[in-house]
């Protein structure tokens, strides 16, 4: 085999949960353009839509399925639809996630349940429900979107809940590794850092200066800086890594 057929993923099926906007929306791009069908998972039809409809010239095949990653009986008729159209899930990229920054002693209970059923709880049915597709096949790739909050308490944001949620997906991934190892399915998570998306634009850009001074590349990383972890991760070229933290953050955990 020659090292670029080591990252060759292409006729393989992924589904990207998020995939309306921001890291998402990337992470479907760099999918199709590796010769996936995708399966483009949200909680918005029209966003899922509009990168369908940009996807349309680069993927052979593509499936839009608006749903709450925290329902179960949203995520398993969605994963039953991807198995019903594709006849096999070979990638499952767990993105979606919410982010609320608000002093810890004056969160709510329900932003609390919101925070962790999306972060937490809705990465955990889209794992259970992928590797319900997997473990008959003996084989599957499972990537979950984490973050430097998972091992980090960001400053000068104050975001418990946010970072609890993270640190749980990082330990779910380790855990779910070791349990699903012996059918053949992989499990890791993608870290990223300060990376500058619609919705950090939106409402943290002015925490950007700061950031930056706490970056060693000084400067906020962008969803394409994503893509080669990705497809590594992704691809065969990990094929004996599983239950790994890869963190991308321009040096961030380094200091």
């Amino acid at each position: 085999m020659s090292i670029y057929d080591l990252f060759n993923i292409q006729g393989r099926t992924a589904l990207i949960t998020g995939a309306g906007r921001g890291i998402g929306r990337v992470i479907a791009y760099t999918m199709a353009e590796a010769g996936c069908m995708v399966a483009l998972l949200g909680l918005h039809r029209e966003n899922l839509e509009k990168v369908a409809g940009e996807l349309g010239g680069k993927c052979e095949k593509i499936l839009v399925l608006p749903a709450d990653v925290s329902r179960r009986d949203e995520i398993d008729a969605s994963f039953q639809q991807v198995e019903s159209t594709f006849g096999r899930l070979d990638i499952c990229i767990n993105n979606a996630g919410v982010s609320q920054q608000v002093p810890a002693e004056d969160i709510s209970e329900a932003d609390w349940e919101r925070i962790i059923d999306v972060n937490l709880k809705g990465v955990f049915l889209c794992c259970q429900a992928a590797a319900r597709l997997m473990i008959p096949k003996k084989s599957g790739t499972i990537i979950n979107i984490g973050s430097i909050s998972a091992s980090a308490v960001n400053v000068p944001q104050k975001q418990a809940v946010y970072n609890a949620s993270k640190a749980g997906v990082v330990m779910l991934s380790r855990s779910l590794a070791v349990e699903w190892a012996p059918h053949g399915i992989r499990v890791n998570s993608l870290s990223p850092g300060y990376i500058e998306t619609e919705m950090t634009c939106s409402t943290m850009s002015h925490l950007f200066p700061v950031w930056r001074e706490l970056i060693p590349m000084e400067r906020l990383g962008k969803p394409d800086d994503l893509r080669g972890a990705l497809l590594y991760l992704a691809s065969d070229a990990s094929v004996y890594m599983t239950g790994h933290d890869m963190i991308v953050d321009g040096g961030y955990m380094a200091r």
